[in-house]
């Protein structure tokens, strides 16, 4: 079953399961980030991606000038997790990371959880890629893909259990939006994906497509 057939049946679960009034109150923050405009701040195919140098769980700094050496970047951005829809994309694309390793590229995954917390999910989702600590979302921000949550989603995620400050750190409710960029050799984003709704996710073959196009750029075809 693909990505977006699986988000779709998790958005068709929650619609059936949810209280009206919680999905009311998930639907009103959703479409107030896309009436934002915070789209149009974000990075397009075209841009060139800026640097980062971030941490993975095992307290190795990765940086993008060195991962670019190598071949094709896909650097994905997830909340945390604690979120179901998160966790489906980073398990799809761990199914189909010997497909990106084949076709020359690299998979890193960015979050705002504190090392512990990533290193929980890489154990969690059995993922064989980078899983980095972009705190405080300070990387984010500077892309510009930053909103910060609003109370009422704040009340909603405690009376859900989940403890937003102990995956992020204190006081810290800034997530990405839900974005994925596939990134050739020489730092030029290729496919770009931001959604403001984040249950929506890049399909693991739009990346396989546009690293394919790479390809063929690149021998002339």
């Amino acid at each position: 079953m693909s990505l977006s057939s699986q988000l779709t049946e998790k958005r068709d679960a929650n619609a059936a399961n949810l209280p009206p009034e919680v999905l009311a109150i998930m639907s009103d923050a959703t479409l107030n980030l896309k009436l934002s405009g915070i789209i149009d701040s974000a990075p397009k195919a075209g841009d060139k991606l800026a640097a980062f140098s971030l941490t993975n769980p095992l307290g190795v700094t990765r940086h993008l000038t060195d991962l670019l050496a190598n071949g094709p970047v896909v650097v994905t951005f997830y909340r945390g997790n604690w979120c179901p829809y998160c966790n489906l994309a980073l398990r799809a694309y761990q199914q189909h990371l010997a497909e990106f390793k084949q076709l020359g590229a690299t998979l890193v995954a960015i979050t705002p959880e504190l090392p512990d917390m990533s290193l929980s999910t890489a154990e969690k989702n059995e993922l064989e890629f980078d899983v980095l600590s972009d705190v405080n979302a300070e990387y984010a921000k500077a892309l510009g893909l930053v909103f910060s949550l609003p109370d009422s989603i704040r009340d909603l995620y405690q009376k859900f259990g989940v403890e937003v400050e102990k995956h992020n750190g204190a006081d810290q409710f800034d997530f990405p939006l839900a974005a994925t960029f596939v990134v050739a050799k020489d730092g030029t984003i290729v496919k770009a994906f931001v959604d403001a709704d984040y249950t929506y996710r890049l399909d693991p073959e739009d990346i396989i497509s546009s690293l394919k196009e790479l390809i063929k750029s690149a021998v002339g075809i």
